[in-house]
């Protein structure tokens, strides 16, 4: 079967369908990952988007039950030049074409990639439609001119009710905005009792489970859609140490008074290199995202800028100045990708302990003095070495 991929600026792309059938459309964007695709094709973050891959053959090791990073595929479309249809590994269970057609997913085969990412590069990311039906190109054409960009996707892939992953140590509460399980994979394998939450969860919600931390998820779509989360985590800040990855960087971001703006093609790959401002260390990071904090309004803010990604030099970290607080826009849960930024959930669990000792001390001084503000003064961030949070005790 045949199928067209149409984009806004008239460029119509012709080639073999594959998976499921029928129309689609949403933002056309490239992945320069050469592995990976199983979890590129779940992941949450690609709610409302079609996806083009870079590297020529997708397919050749299959899809297995274990490396989905959502319960579903959440992308629109998928293209690529090759795909196989007879994978050879010996975790795979069924082909690529299987499980697009499964979850009524068209894909498109046997077209020039180089050439399609050359125009996003050159153009940026457009609206997109995807058909492997008969209908003629005028008619296509005018259906996508009529398409209106998908908006608020966050409540489309985010968990409509609580639910718990038990474990003996931290309770983290991840609010969820399309997360990825590879960060419950983290905090679980480091002993976590992790609690996920609805995206429009309220502060007193969030408290009610106690936590020790709270983790902002990663999620689809433009941050200022998701304004509803913005007064929830100015009402947490300072009480409760904070970690935020992608689009909760980037809500973090906005909580903390700084803007956002979108990339002209985003970064969406498996090997951008990112530097840490402190260290001059360059850590290789797995990324996408469509949209960044901007430079010019954090100097305004209370936050500081921890990391800086070494190709553009778009923000890539932020800490705040004297709150138990960061963020990073990259994926240090590496599915997939690279481990180099791993260790950032480790940094995240040794700033609530070290926001507990604080706060003991600061009780512990309030009793025997009657100093009220004795607990805020004792968690003063004094430094910050590498992407480690340091605190002193006064």
């Amino acid at each position: 079967m045949n199928a067209k991929l149409l984009l806004e600026d008239g460029t119509v792309f012709e080639g073999k369908a594959f998976g499921g059938e029928g129309e689609t459309s949403g933002e056309v964007v490239f992945h320069t990952g050469m592995t990976g695709y199983q979890e590129i094709l779940s992941d949450p973050s690609y709610c409302g988007q079609m996806i083009a891959m870079t590297y020529p053959l997708i397919g050749n090791y299959g899809i297995n039950r274990d490396d989905f990073e959502a319960i579903r595929p959440w992308v629109q479309g998928f293209i690529v030049r090759n795909h196989e249809l007879a994978p050879s590994n010996w975790r795979s269970s069924m082909n690529l074409n299987a499980v697009l057609k499964q979850y009524g997913i068209p894909g498109i085969s046997g077209i020039d990639t180089r050439m399609l990412t050359r125009i996003i590069r050159q153009h940026g990311t457009m609206k997109g439609l995807l058909s492997t039906s008969s209908k003629p190109l005028a008619a296509l054409q005018e259906q996508l001119h009529a398409m209106k960009p998908l908006r608020n996707q966050v409540s489309l892939v985010s968990t409509p009710q609580p639910y718990r992953s038990p474990g003996a140590k931290e309770r983290i509460v991840v609010v969820d905005f399309g997360c990825k399980l590879g960060m419950l994979r983290e905090l679980s394998g480091r002993g976590c009792d992790v609690v996920v939450v609805p995206h429009d969860s309220t502060a007193d919600q969030i408290r009610s489970f106690n936590p020790d931390g709270v983790l902002l998820s990663n999620g689809p779509g433009d941050p200022k859609d998701s304004a509803h989360v913005i007064p929830v985590i100015r009402e947490l800040l300072g009480e409760i140490p904070l970690f935020g990855i992608c689009l909760g960087h980037q809500l973090f971001a906005l909580a903390c008074g700084a803007d956002t703006g979108k990339l002209a093609f985003g970064h969406r790959g498996s090997n951008h290199p990112v530097k840490e401002v402190a260290t001059g260390h360059c850590l290789i990071t797995s990324q996408n995202h469509g949209y960044t904090v901007i430079d010019a309004t954090v100097a305004s803010t209370d936050l500081m800028i921890t990391h800086i990604n070494n190709n553009d030099g778009t923000i890539e970290g932020l800490k705040h100045s004297y709150h138990p607080a960061f963020s990073v826009q990259f994926h240090p849960e590496a599915a997939p990708g690279p481990y180099d930024s791993n260790t950032l959930f480790d940094q995240f669990l040794d700033m609530i302990h070290q926001f507990q000792r604080n706060r003991a001390l600061g009780n512990l001084l309030e009793s025997s003095t009657g100093k009220h503000k004795a607990h805020t003064a004792s968690s003063e961030i004094l430094s910050h070495k590498g992407a480690q949070l340091v605190y002193a005790e006064k």
